[in-house]
């Protein structure tokens, strides 16, 4: 078995070893993770943090030791605090590194970070503050930085990093905490998913208070939230419908 590291700003993971496939998710600076199969130019890897599979390209990763890898904080502390932080390479270059991104593998690569870092588990209250950074950010299927981002992205990055450990899909994501029985259960900070009409969850947001959510549609927003979805005020309609209301922490 082969174990790798993220050693640039981000890398997409792409559902089949081809440059014109689908993203289905990025690799953040210092994300690390299994190489289930290695090919001439791309790999098929398994992120050590939520155990998503996809394909990235051989000269966009760089490979560790199995004593390397599990030497990794399995809980992901010492995340990036920053919209744009920085690290030194060993030849003196600046390497930006985004929001979330993971600091503490720095060393590892011969790197000296430079930025502010989020550090253990946060308050419930502090994950709005998180998901306020993201506001604006684009919609990106599969992205997970503030320059680009999907619903599950943002879920998951804003626990990350407050120290929460999410699913990457909405689907997933749906199968995690203790479901409630009514909106008005809900506290700030618990997640509210949204399914199609084939019944298939396919969206997720982040319940603010006074019936407000704040999720991704076309980029991060903020919009009302009632029994019946997501109502859009400025379209005067409902843009997702809901299907159930999640405590997580």
């Amino acid at each position: 078995m082969q174990y790798g590291i993220c050693p640039l700003s981000i890398v997409p993971i792409r559902t089949n070893p081809d440059d014109c496939a689908e993203m289905s998710s990025q690799l953040l600076y210092g994300e690390h993770f299994k190489v289930l199969e290695s090919r001439k130019k791309w790999s098929r890897i398994r992120v050590a943090y939520d155990n998503f599979e996809g394909w990235v390209t051989n000269n966009q990763i760089t490979l560790i030791s199995e004593e390397e890898f599990e030497g990794f904080d399995k809980t992901a502390s010492h995340i990036s605090a920053d919209i744009i932080s920085h690290v030194c390479t060993h030849d003196g270059m600046l390497l930006p590194i985004l929001l979330g991104s993971m600091a503490e593998p720095a060393s590892l690569l011969h790197h000296t970070f430079e930025g502010h870092i989020f550090e253990g588990k946060k308050n419930k209250e502090s994950l709005v503050d998180t998901a306020f950074l993201y506001l604006k950010a684009p919609y990106l299927a599969g992205g997970k930085s503030p320059f680009g981002i999907d619903g599950s992205g943002l879920a998951q990055m804003v626990y990350k990093i407050n120290g929460y450990a999410l699913e990457r899909t909405a689907g997933g994501q749906s199968k995690q905490g203790e479901a409630l029985s009514f909106i008005e259960e809900s506290e700030p900070g618990d997640l509210a998913f949204f399914d199609n009409n084939e019944g298939i969850i396919d969206h997720v947001g982040i319940i603010l208070k006074d019936n407000y959510i704040i999720h991704v549609n076309g980029h991060v927003r903020i919009d009302r939230l009632d029994h019946t979805g997501i109502f859009n005020t400025e379209e005067k309609l409902y843009t997702h419908k809901l299907r159930v209301i999640k405590k997580i922490i």
